[in-house]
């Protein structure tokens, strides 16, 4: 069977999905299709692909009209092509209770239902342009033929309106989307660790976030690494890996002979790090998360680069890592953050802004960043055993590798 896939363009959570559920089809030919940072990880973690193509336009078109069927991990345009060619198509997703409706879930099956069969991308993609970008992921969920969503608080509410609407997609719910297959084994902890702290960024870049441009966060990182040398003079080797510092951005941050080293590494790399490096900080997405999880670790929560970061964290707020959580409202109080994923993360880049060029600000985020870690560190293995164990209770569910195998069973 031929499977083309892609994932949508915003950090490294959607494409690490779905080169999770790759990795469980190794028997098929598995295609991915893409740009921007999701074609970025596919090529660092090309083992878990048989081929890497550019996406959109004639030739995403082509390979979809030459598949078998079409793997999506939240990218609703290539959930529309399969759709237009006939193909089918299963929808992967982490965040299905996140998307936000301007209008009753109704109306858009309703829309769906009046989606034009004419074979051709452009004529469905204009039937849809009325719909908001979330609305057009749910799109694609009532247009697919399986739908794989990842457990999280809320998505029982989405489940439940789904069904409400009658006959349609058969949606899976399952624990979380992860590889399994990679992580490390137990004995990987043992020995000298080659870093004191790892500092997962993740992918950074979605559709407003840039190693260049809406960049602020970075840049307040980049402060905070120095003063992170200078506080605590305990982490001497200090490994911070993610998609800003890929190739030729890689980078080392030095202080009274500490380094930062600054990299890019391919993912499983990522979770041998994750299992031997004692203390681990990552932005808060949920797939580096529940990767952290299963390996036993209780990371630190990182402030939100993005509204989604901030959806999770309020979700998770009644846990360990929740209270822990690093937020900018520590120093900046959110009255006015926008409840919009656009123009709340439009907000956060301005807040990051304001902390890193104001140096009162700069300094109450340092003293805030210092008194969270306190906490994680002071943490007694118990209650690290405990903060784990709450959040796979919380967000548990059925194995993905035994709904992906029932999925391409049918």
């Amino acid at each position: 069977m031929r499977i083309v896939m892609g994932a949508q363009n915003c950090g490294f959570g959607p494409v690490a999905e779905l080169a999770a559920v790759s990795r469980l089809l190794a028997g098929h030919e598995r295609v991915f299709v893409g740009d921007g940072v999701a074609a970025a990880f596919a090529r660092a973690n090309a083992d878990a692909f048989d081929d890497i193509r550019p996406g959109g336009g004639r030739s995403a078109e082509a390979l979809v009209e030459s598949s078998d069927r079409v793997v999506s991990a939240m990218d609703a345009d290539l959930a529309l092509r399969a759709v237009a060619a006939g193909r089918p198509v299963v929808m992967v997703d982490s965040l299905f209770g996140f998307w936000q409706l301007g209008r009753p879930l109704a109306r858009i099956r309703d829309v769906c239902e009046r989606l034009p069969r004419s074979g051709t991308f452009a004529a469905a993609d204009a039937h849809l342009r009325e719909l908001s970008p979330h609305e057009r992921i749910l799109a694609a969920h009532l247009l697919a033929t399986d739908s794989v969503v990842q457990n999280f608080p809320g998505v029982g509410a989405r489940l439940a309106a789904f069904a409400a609407l009658g006959p349609g997609p058969v949606v899976h719910l399952t624990g979380p989307v992860i590889d399994h297959a990679g992580l490390p084994p137990d004995t990987a902890g043992e020995g000298l660790a080659e870093y004191d702290l790892l500092v997962n960024v993740g992918g950074f870049t979605n559709f407003l976030l840039d190693v260049e441009a809406n960049n602020d966060y970075l840049l307040l990182l980049e402060r905070w690494l120095g003063d992170l040398l200078r506080d605590r003079p305990q982490f001497r080797r200090v490994l911070v890996c993610g998609g800003p510092f890929a190739g030729n951005r890689a980078r080392t941050v030095s202080f009274a002979g500490r380094q930062a080293v600054c990299c890019c590494l391919p993912q499983r790399e990522v979770l041998r790090q994750v299992a031997r490096t004692p203390v681990c900080l990552l932005a808060p997405g949920l797939t580096a998360l529940h990767e952290s999880l299963a390996l036993g670790r209780l990371p630190l929560a990182l402030h939100e680069q993005h509204y989604a970061h901030v959806f999770t964290v309020r979700h998770l707020d009644g846990t360990l890592f929740g209270r822990l959580a690093n937020r900018f409202s520590d120093v900046v109080p959110y009255d006015d953050l926008p409840e919009d994923d656009r123009a709340g993360t439009a907000a956060l880049v301005r807040i990051a802004g304001r902390i890193r060029t104001d140096d009162g600000l700069y300094a109450a985020f340092r003293r805030t960043f210092n008194e969270r870690l306190d906490e994680h560190l002071g943490l007694t293995p118990a209650q690290q055993r405990h903060g784990v164990q709450e959040l796979r209770d919380l967000l548990g569910g059925e194995p993905v590798a035994s709904v992906v195998a029932r999925v391409f069973a049918r």
